[in-house]
């Protein structure tokens, strides 16, 4: 997240976020929210710190309680101008101190629940960006004190987004559809798979990404490999590609997986494609409010199982994106959370064949109020490039 451009909300908005957060924590038997650097605290202030480092910073949200950030002092002037700034409280610690003494101080002076300092046994969710040595710092100097992973106890806090996330996440599907359209008309056939990277990783940012975290190009054998990284294999005629790229543009991001053939395919490799492209079209239609997560994997996957090629098709069918390209809610055997409307995750199934070829396609979906809309609209035929 350093460094990303982030989303233009008001200080109403974040203010609305951390309530509904610090509500959340104590329906879920938290006795509060430590949130670290990352992610979470993108999401919850705004606040992006321009580097990481040793020096403790926590956001400390409690029912009830005015939100307060605890910063370093000779980073409180850049905390202060993030847009959540006017709805918190910030509390500075100078370099000398111990900051975890510091950081116990403040809290009790914000008065917070017993618990909080060790006394009542509820657990503290901490965000999963959070320093083991920040951890075991909190723990010594709140002796008694016991934590649970925010991913674990919050998994849906940033799962529904609202109207404004949802056209940003537009936006940034919009923006891969661009780079998508444009890098098919590149030369393949000749060039390493990392120079056709170079190219969708420079379409991205064209088309607005501020962050690129990935640039799958997965030629011929190494598309059998779901997580192939981009190598200097020289693409050939003949070759399936399968394309997985994406990043975040405003702060929202982007995932989307077209597979492409050099030149004209094999009868084979046009029926593995169509079964994919039937397996992806099952998964979308088997969003609408109210269905089990685990629905979207196994309306994917009976597709491709009754075609003859279920074990190679070897991850889950979804996952969840907003202010970062992976998160809850997944879509996976076993996971029984309604969707929502607002949620947004991918749908992409795959067919991979070891020492052959692979193909994935893939879409952001959300929920809508009686079903799905997809935020990538390029073509899911397989498509002929040279």
């Amino acid at each position: 997240m350093t460094g990303s451009t982030v989303a233009p909300f008001t200080a109403d908005d974040y203010r609305a976020r951390m309530e509904r957060a610090a509500r959340a924590a104590a329906d879920a038997g938290l006795a509060g929210l430590l949130v670290a650097p990352g992610p979470d605290l993108v999401w919850l202030t705004g606040y992006a710190p321009t580097a990481i480092t040793e020096r403790l910073t926590l956001l400390v949200l409690t029912a009830g309680q005015d939100p307060v950030l605890v910063v370093p002092t000779l980073e409180a002037p850049d905390a202060a101008k993030a847009p959540g700034a006017p709805a918190l409280s910030l509390r500075d610690w100078t370099d000398g101190k111990d900051p975890y003494a510091a950081t116990a101080a403040l809290l009790d002076a914000t008065g917070l629940p017993h618990s909080l300092k060790g006394v009542g046994g509820a657990p503290i969710g901490v965000s999963d960006n959070a320093w083991a040595m920040h951890l075991l710092g909190l723990q010594k100097a709140l002796p008694g004190s016991s934590y649970a992973s925010l991913t674990e106890a919050l998994p849906m806090l940033r799962a529904v987004k609202d109207a404004a996330e949802l056209e940003l996440l537009a936006a940034a599907g919009a923006a891969a559809d661009a780079t998508y359209e444009e890098i098919r008309r590149v030369p393949f056939a000749g060039r390493r798979e990392s120079d056709v990277a170079r190219d969708l990783a420079g379409l991205l940012r064209r088309f607005g990404h501020a962050q690129v975290d990935f640039t799958i190009v997965a030629s011929g054998p190494n598309g059998a490999n779901p997580h192939h990284e981009v190598g200097d294999r020289v693409i050939e005629r003949g070759d399936m590609v399968v394309l997985d790229f994406g990043g975040l543009k405003n702060g929202y991001g982007s995932d989307t997986s077209r597979t492409v053939h050099v030149g004209e395919p094999t009868e084979e490799e046009r029926r593995v494609h169509d079964i994919v492209r039937e397996a992806q079209e099952a998964g979308f239609r088997a969003v609408r409010p109210g269905v089990a997560c685990q629905e979207v994997d196994r309306a994917a996957r009976a597709v491709i199982a009754d075609a003859g090629y279920g074990e190679y098709f070897i991850h889950r069918t979804g996952h969840g994106i907003g202010v970062t390209t992976h998160e809850p809610p997944y879509m996976i055997e076993g996971e029984e959370q309604p969707l929502v409307p607002g949620m947004c995750f991918s749908v992409e199934p795959g067919i991979y064949l070891p020492g052959r070829f692979g193909v994935r396609i893939e879409d952001i979906v959300t929920v809508t109020e009686d079903g799905g809309r997809r935020l990538n609209d390029t073509t899911r035929e397989l498509v002929i490039v040279d």
